[in-house]
């Protein structure tokens, strides 16, 4: 397939460097300043190049990258909240020219779905958003291949940043301040860690997931219930204290920043789970359980951010859209 990558941090710049080794082109990349074109194939190393040394990937407009010949559009632009622009636009415009609509950006399958999905019914365009959730793991195609009706929850530990926090200050008795300074220097927090250590991240994953049960099973799409960030009851992890962990640990259980999504709602919030449980991952990883109605509960963990890790979310969905 032909690729258009919007997007060109972390996400974007790995579709466009592994696109090849799924047997996709890219016919246009673009950053938030000029965009390269070419619908025979950009060359990426060279693209990527001019990008390291100018600080921009090339000098045409980015709206000529939405107007060139591709087959699938790449949204990897920064999650946006409330209308989700420039995102949703852009996968509007995709969708209006009858072209499949890949996300990494939230935005639109988070704030908008209700729109973005009555745009898919009116386009021949497919929209395809795994890489919204959990990064690497397979989640929303897990939920759509088990049957959306068939499926009465999900929950998981949906954010490595706050996971590690979590983590570190559990194991070595540190307070919230403390690991979360550790995790800036580690480049696992960001400068401003408000989206993770807050919830919204979660969230928003919690949000997605929320619409694909509501949407997938009802008998008229149209009429289902549609969720946003609103709706969420979210806490995150900022007032959890060293010494609730403490307390955690003597009754063999510790605190995570669990998200839980169902068609009635959506919750994020510390909660206690059992120190060797399923939802006590460590570190940066990252777990979904699916409960079903018919196979259980299915347990899905791996690298839930990272630009390959990503990227190969979203590859796999140009996979299922040939």
């Amino acid at each position: 397939m032909k690729l258009a990558v919007l997007g060109c941090g972390a996400v974007g710049r790995s579709v466009a460097e592994l696109a090849a080794d799924y047997g996709h082109d890219v016919a246009a990349l673009v950053d938030s300043e000029g965009a390269v074109v070419d619908e025979s194939g950009v060359d990426v190393d060279a693209a990527l190049a001019t990008k390291a040394e100018t600080g921009v990937v090339g000098d045409a407009d980015p709206a000529d990258a939405l107007a060139a010949d591709y087959d699938a559009l790449v949204e990897a632009t920064p999650t946006t909240l409330g209308d989700a622009e420039p995102g949703f636009s852009h996968a509007r415009t995709a969708l209006e020219r009858d072209r499949h609509v890949v996300l990494a950006n939230k935005g639109p399958v988070a704030e908008r779905f209700g729109d973005l999905t009555a745009l898919e019914r009116d386009s021949e365009g497919t929209v395809r958003f795994e890489a919204t959730v959990g990064g690497a793991i397979p989640a929303v195609s897990t939920v759509e291949d088990v049957g959306p009706s068939k499926v009465t929850r999900a929950r998981g530990v949906l954010n490595g940043t706050s996971n590690f926090i979590l983590t570190r200050m559990a194991a070595e008795g540190l307070d919230y301040e403390h690991v979360l300074a550790e995790a800036q220097d580690l480049g696992v927090a960001e400068a401003d860690p408000t989206f993770d250590v807050d919830g919204t991240d979660v969230a928003l994953k919690c949000v997605i997931l929320a619409n694909v049960l509501s949407h997938g099973a009802a008998d008229d799409p149209a009429e289902a219930r549609e969720f946003s960030l609103s709706d969420a009851e979210v806490e995150g992890i900022r007032n959890v204290p060293g010494s609730a962990l403490e307390l955690a640990a003597e009754s063999g259980r510790t605190v995570r920043l669990i998200g839980e999504a169902s068609r009635d709602g959506v919750r994020v919030g510390p909660r206690l789970v059992p120190d060797n449980g399923t939802l006590s991952v460590t570190g940066t990883q990252n777990l979904v359980q699916i409960e079903t109605s018919h196979a259980g509960r299915l347990n899905l963990s791996g690298r839930g951010a990272g630009g390959p890790e990503t990227a190969s979310a979203v590859l796999a969905d140009v996979g299922r859209l040939e």
